[in-house]
């Protein structure tokens, strides 16, 4: 998550919508009916943060804008969107004096004037390798995009998922994006979900309160599991939905906090630790696997393809 708000431009936004796989009927049967959101394994996604985790040791220990471990981050996540069927295309501009790069797939079919879209930002900041921020939500939906594959699909709506250079320097990657689409093309997004910061290690559940369809969507999973929720202030307007938002897309989106101190009414609800940050190795060098609380990341990241799932029929 980037951390200051300035520098926050308007922006538009694609969404992917996707539908879900109705099984065939025999005549006269009824159909059968959309299949449900598959649960996503939390072990898989941790083998991804794990190669995030190599990718920024191996490179100077971040995963930064326009450094070496952020272009390698980049190949890893394509590499296996390629082999799943996606169409995969990635987006260069400049931010800072570097190139950076946006990573968009798209899975094949669905309706091209309805997209569902989901994203998280892959980038770093240059003191550390970036792992809650914000590897778990680029390994969360890199999961469900597989999720996608292994399941199949073919969709009504069409899903497209994104991965963003350069959240860091002020949503430049997700900001390129969104200004480079033609008036059409932004007309197209049905709502584009962000997830950023999604594993924090002494976490709270935050939903983005930015589209009433989208947040009670989150707000009535969360409640099916008896888990509590807050609306999402603390990175209000700081994540790469804000430029989607600010051309008129609907988001929403999920966090689990950074920097600001858990109180003792939320440790009531979520437990962890009163007087201690969401995430005390938030834009640190400890921001490594093992500042990642299991239990927030296994949830968010269901709650990922249950959103996918719902907001595709």
């Amino acid at each position: 998550m980037k951390l200051s708000v300035s520098g926050r431009a308007a922006a538009t936004g694609v969404v992917a919508s996707v539908t879900l796989l109705v099984c065939g009927s025999i005549a006269g049967a009824a159909p059968a009916p959309l299949a449900a959101a598959p649960d996503i394994p939390v072990a898989n996604v941790k083998a991804h943060l794990t190669q995030l985790q190599s990718i920024a040791t191996a490179n100077g220990g971040n995963r930064a804008h326009g450094r070496a471990g952020y272009q390698a981050s980049v190949n890893f996540v394509k590499a296996k969107l390629d082999a799943a069927g996606f169409t995969t295309t990635v987006q260069q501009f400049t931010a800072s004096g570097r190139t950076g790069y946006n990573l968009i797939a798209d899975w094949p079919g669905g309706d091209p004037d309805q997209i569902v879209m989901a994203g998280s930002h892959l980038d770093s900041v240059t003191s550390g390798p970036g792992i809650n921020d914000n590897g778990t939500g680029s390994a969360a939906i890199l999961e469900t995009a597989l999720a996608v594959s292994r399941a199949g699909y073919q969709p009504t709506k069409h899903l497209r998922f994104a991965w963003w250079g350069a959240e860091e320097l002020g949503l430049v990657g997700s900001r390129h994006y969104v200004n480079n689409l033609s008036a059409t093309d932004r007309s197209k997004i049905d709502g584009y979900l962000n997830f950023d910061m999604i594993g924090s290690p002494n976490p709270g559940y935050f939903v983005y309160d930015d589209d009433p369809v989208i947040e009670k969507l989150f707000k009535d999973y969360y409640a099916g599991l008896g888990v509590a929720t807050e609306i999402e202030t603390e990175g209000d307007g700081r994540s790469d939905h804000a430029p989607f938002k600010s051309a008129g897309v609907p988001v929403g989106g999920l966090f689990t906090g950074a920097s600001r101190t858990k109180t003792a009414a939320q440790v009531a609800k979520w437990g962890g630790t009163s007087g201690q940050a969401f995430d005390r190795c938030y834009h640190s060098s400890c921001d490594t696997t093992s500042n990642v609380n299991d239990t927030a990341l296994d949830r968010n990241s269901d709650a990922v393809a249950y959103a996918v799932w719902e907001l595709s029929e």
